[in-house]
């Protein structure tokens, strides 16, 4: 058998498949291009649209494959006066990220109708809570053929910003950071969420606050801390086998089998939620799956979209972080674009990354733009009806 290092190795030299297609609009004359974008060679598992219009600004959208089956799913919905950002990195599967894709936007303009239109924290929440309650009845119902979907969840980020409010709600370790002008005129990063992550002391503390009982609660397995020793993110949409004791898994599933049944749910999908009256200082948001802060810092992100031109760079974060991902590996960006789905996810995560710009002329006048539904990693572009706002 081979080792999967040697399986890297013989899958660099086999053609990669054409999964997502790659925007050409290369500016190659541009001194300041990433050195790779100089070679012939595209990567084929990076798909992204370099920059839209919105209701108050521009926004670039870019996402990348490393799975065999993508788990990262994401949206944006543009209304005349609000915009809608999704970034859902799925775990164990497909299956939830792509249910809140699907719903989440559409739970979230119900609660939309029943308020008059109007967005507020406890809207955003019962969206989730919809969406939550949603996804646990599809678990219910395919687990006796499926048994484990009960173990599938993801990561749950979302932005709206309505009439000069930014409103942000999270589960897991996706991440919204703010750039913002501070003193001397330098940009400053502000992260807007907290990651659930336990590699958090506060995160480890509240999970054992939560649960003194236990003493399982939070384990360090191979150098990494985990939740009951399976899983890193405290918070999801998801994962119900961690929520409800009705979805334990048996010992034949070894790797999401608990010794004992859990008492009480050991994940939430209670958001944490941030809301921000958005200053002439704050100039762009970057909403990105844990896959880009693996990678690049807060602040190290925020320098590259303020020095760099706004199309493609959402295009531009994702492969200076892969640009970091060969490195250390110890290979090229180039060698890495050779490896094919699934044994890629050796090197990175899938990686999502939408930034969006603000521009404070936009938010004081009403500027016509198309009300269009934009899904990551999907060619086709739909209408949205964002017009309840």
């Amino acid at each position: 058998m081979f080792s999967w290092l040697a399986r890297i190795a013989l899958a660099c030299w086999r053609p990669v498949s054409r999964y997502a297609r790659m925007n050409k609009d290369y500016n190659n004359s541009n001194s300041e291009e990433l050195e790779e974008d100089s070679s012939s060679l595209r990567d084929s598992l990076l798909w992204c649209r370099d920059l839209e219009k919105h209701s108050c600004g521009d926004f670039s959208f870019a996402v990348v494959q490393a799975n065999e089956i993508i788990e990262d799913h994401s949206q944006v919905e543009t209304g005349k006066d609000a915009i809608f950002v999704g970034v859902y990195d799925g775990h164990g599967g497909p299956d939830a990220s792509r249910f809140i894709s699907d719903h989440l936007f559409q739970n979230l303009i119900t609660g939309l109708a029943r308020a008059n239109g109007t967005i507020s924290e406890d809207i955003l929440r019962n969206a989730f809570s919809a969406t939550e309650d949603g996804f646990l009845a599809l678990v219910r119902r395919s687990c006796g053929i499926k048994p484990l979907i009960a173990a599938i969840g993801s990561c749950c980020l979302v932005g709206v910003i309505w009439r000069g409010t930014l409103y942000v709600a999270n589960l897991g370790d996706s991440r919204a950071v703010i750039g913002y002008l501070g003193r001397s005129n330098k940009i400053v990063a502000e992260q807007l969420t907290r990651d659930h992550n336990a590699s958090i002391e506060e995160v480890r503390q509240e999970l054992r606050s939560l649960h003194p009982d236990d003493s399982h609660i939070v384990v360090m397995k191979h150098g990494v801390w985990r939740i009951k020793g399976i899983i890193q993110v405290s918070r999801s949409i998801g994962d119900a086998y961690l929520k409800r004791p009705e979805f334990s898994l048996d010992p034949s599933f070894p790797r999401f089998h608990l010794s004992e049944p859990i008492r009480r749910p050991v994940l939430t999908a209670e958001p944490s939620l941030c809301t921000r009256v958005l200053q002439p200082s704050d100039k762009f948001l970057i909403f990105a799956s844990d896959g880009l802060w693996e990678h690049l810092t807060n602040q190290q992100a925020i320098e590259i979209v303020s020095n760099s031109p706004r199309a493609g760079i959402a295009r531009r974060l994702i492969k200076t972080a892969l640009n970091e991902a060969a490195r250390k590996r110890e290979m090229r960006y180039d060698d890495l674009k050779k490896v094919d789905k699934g044994i890629r996810r050796f090197f990175h995560d899938d990686i999502t990354v939408v930034v969006i710009f603000i521009d404070q002329e936009s938010l004081s006048t009403k500027m016509p733009v198309p009300e269009q539904s934009v899904k990551g990693f999907a060619d086709s572009i739909g209408p949205s009806n964002f017009n309840i706002l």
